[in-house]
């Protein structure tokens, strides 16, 4: 049976972070520090994880690895905690296929990136095609994903609303930093349609902009400043989060827009998680980038756990 929006989509609603695919030497997946990592994100304040992420380098792991990595995580994240995974795929057919594999291995909603190939031809309708079938097909609730910066497909608001009235369609993740086009998400749609942030140097403005929380590789660092900034919003204390957004962006810019993937990886090291090396072609962060990493970090320590 297909659930009804409003009756889960505000699990959705809260902090997540979308976490990261830990390599070795060998390029396999770290499946040990992968489980040491989720098992101490599990002690911070985070409503929930993304496994499969853009930062989780979804795109470099093939069907085998990405559905491993999808059953490592949910055996260690207890069921209380939502867990979300990235099942897009270039076809809707693979699409629906991955959704139905990360529905089995017990994952609590499928976060779904627009198809990107022929990025010409993604019209608004095309959209709302694929996307209805996938949710028509999916044993669990379905999250548009909306990540222009890799994909260069904007989905429009006109087809995020149609695809709101989808009973299966409980969400949208948008990684972008349009704060018009998120207050616009917000108010074509229903409700009980949980619209998530992806970018951690805008997150004060699409709080305020009426998002429900946020999916931020920052997250992954701070958990207990991001989780914080919500609460700041929501309790209108807005000085303080405005505040604590200019603490946040240095680091937010390092590992996000400057240095990517590699740069993610590098921080998480330093802050003694196992970050492991990114896959290539990426390769991983200098010295001279983990050494501004770690400047900043230690600058947001000294400004915000003091």
């Amino acid at each position: 049976m297909i659930p009804d929006n409003s009756a889960v989509a505000k699990r959705f609603a809260g902090i997540f972070t979308p976490i990261a695919t830990p390599f070795t030497v060998d390029d396999v997946v770290d499946e040990a520090a992968l489980r040491r990592n989720v098992a101490r994100w599990m002690q911070t304040p985070l409503t929930g994880l993304v496994v499969l992420g853009s930062n989780g380098e979804a795109a470099q792991l093939d069907d085998a690895e990405a559905d491993r990595v999808i059953a490592i995580v949910r055996d260690d994240v207890p069921g209380a905690k939502p867990l979300i995974a990235g099942t897009g795929r270039e076809s809707t057919k693979a699409t629906i296929a991955a959704t139905k594999r990360a529905a089995d291995a017990g994952v609590d909603a499928a976060l779904v990136r627009t198809p990107s190939f022929f990025k010409g031809q993604m019209t608004s309708d095309i959209l709302v095609r694929h996307y209805t079938e996938v949710a028509d097909a999916s044993p669990i609730p379905v999250l548009l994903y909306n990540v222009t910066m890799f994909t260069g497909v904007n989905m429009q608001p006109d087809a995020v609303e149609r695809l709101a009235m989808h009973p299966n369609i409980v969400g949208l993740k948008e990684s972008g930093g349009d704060i018009a086009q998120i207050a616009e998400y917000v108010a074509r749609t229903p409700d009980d349609f949980t619209v998530l942030a992806g970018s951690a140097t805008t997150l004060y403005h699409a709080l305020c902009a009426g998002c429900d929380g946020a999916v931020l590789a920052l997250a992954m660092l701070f958990p207990d400043e991001c989780v914080r900034m919500r609460a700041l919003v929501s309790e209108r204390r807005l000085d303080e989060a405005m505040a604590l957004q200019q603490q946040l962006l240095p680091i937010a810019k390092l590992v996000g827009a400057t240095y990517g993937v590699a740069g993610l990886k590098a921080a998480l090291d330093v802050l003694g998680y196992e970050g492991g090396l990114p896959r290539p072609p990426l390769r991983p962060a200098s010295q001279s980038v983990i050494d501004a990493i770690t400047r900043e970090i230690d600058a947001l320590y000294a400004t915000t756990r003091t």
